[in-house]
C-alpha cells in the first residue's frame, strides 16, 4: 500500500506504545513465548515502522519471554518446485549451480513481511540453520529451540523448532494477517501420515563447501488452512481477537490448533491432483 494511502486510512500515529498496549490488551503477557506473523501495512501508518512494531513484540514478552517469526528462504530451494512463479525447466541446472549458500547472516527471508526482515536482523536475534524454512528467535532458550534445525531433518516435525514451541504450547500472534499464514498448521501436516513426500533441495557448505544437497521432505500445502482455522473457532477453539493498531488480529495456542488441524486433515483428506494433460 502506497504511504499516502497508509497516512489517509490512519486516524492517528501508531506509535510503539499504543502498540504494547494493544498486545497487553490481547492477552500477551511478560514470559510469554510468542510466534508472530504480521502484515505491516494493516498495521496503519507507524510511527518508527518496522523497528518500533519489534520492540513493542520484545517489551511485551520482556526479558524472561521468547520472541519467535519465521524467517524462511524460499528462493534457496529445489526449482522444479516452484510456482510462484514457476521458472523454465531450461533454467534448473543453472539455479542448482549457481544459488549462493545459506547463511544465516546473510540470507535474507522471503515473503515474510517486513517486521519479520526486520526482526531477522535486530540485535541480540538468532537464526537457525535450515536452508529456506529458517526461525529466528531472541530471548531466553532461543539457542536451545534453535539447535539442530538443519536440512535433512523434517523441517516441522517434532524434533525442529516448531515441535518445541508445541510442546511449550507457545501463543501465535496474526497480526493482520489470518491462518493462512499461520506456519505452526504444517506441524500438522508433518505428523499427519498422508501428507506426501517429496524432493526438496537447496544450496548449503558442507565442510566449508558450497554444495547443492537433495533430501526428503513433505509437501507443504497452506491452502486449506483458513478452512482448518475457522473450523477450530467454530468447534470452540480458543482466539483472542481485538487490534493491533489498524490490524484484526487473533492470537491462538499452538497445541489445541495442530492438535485440531492432524484430526481435521485425516478427515478431510486432499482430492489427488490431476495432471494438466489429463484434464478435459
Amino acid at each position: 500500500m502506497p504511504e499516502l494511502e497508509t497516512v489517509e486510512n490512519t486516524p492517528s500515529p501508531v506509535t510503539e506504545a499504543r502498540l504494547l498496549n494493544d498486545l497487553r490488551a490481547l492477552g500477551i503477557a511478560r514470559g510469554d513465548t510468542l510466534i508472530v506473523h504480521t502484515a505491516m501495512y494493516k498495521i496503519g501508518w507507524v510511527c518508527g515502522r518496522e523497528v518500533a512494531v519489534v520492540r513493542a513484540l520484545i517489551r511485551a514478552v520482556g526479558p524472561t519471554g521468547m520472541l519467535v517469526m519465521p524467517a524462511h528462504s524460499g528462493d534457496n530451494s529445489e526449482p522444479s518446485d516452484w510456482g510462484n512463479p514457476p521458472v523454465p525447466e531450461s533454467w534448473f541446472t543453472t539455479i542448482r549451480e549457481s544459488m549462493p549458500a545459506y547463511c544465516r547472516q546473510e540470507t535474507p527471508s522471503r515473503c515474510m513481511g517486513r517486521v519479520a526482515e526486520c526482526f531477522r536482523t535486530y540485535p541480540g536475534t538468532r537464526r537457525s540453520a535450515h536452508p529456506h524454512v529458517s526461525w529466528c528467535a531472541r530471548g531466553p532458550g532461543a539457542a536451545w529451540l534453535l539447535r539442530g534445525h538443519r536440512f535433512g531433518r523434517p523441517c516441522f516435525g517434532p524434533q525442529s523448532p516448531l515441535g518445541r514451541l508445541y510442546r511449550r504450547n507457545a501463543k501465535v500472534l496474526l497480526l493482520g494477517v489470518g491462518y493462512d499464514n499461520c506456519t505452526a498448521l504444517h506441524m500438522a501436516e508433518a505428523l499427519n501420515p498422508a501428507t506426501p513426500r517429496q524432493s526438496a533441495g537447496a544450496a548449503v557448505r558442507v565442510r566449508g563447501r558450497r554444495v547443492w544437497q537433495s533430501w526428503r521432505e513433505i509437501e507443504m500445502d497452506s491452502d486449506r488452512f483458513p478452512q482448518i482455522g475457522e473450523a477450530y473457532e467454530l468447534a470452540g477453539g480458543e482466539a483472542i481477537r481485538g487490534k493491533v493498531g489498524n490490524a484484526d488480529c487473533r492470537v491462538v495456542r499452538v497445541k489445541p490448533l495442530v492438535d485440531y488441524g492432524l484430526a481435521w486433515l485425516q478427515t478431510h483428506p486432499a482430492e489427488p491432483s490431476v495432471p494438466a494433460d489429463a484434464q478435459p
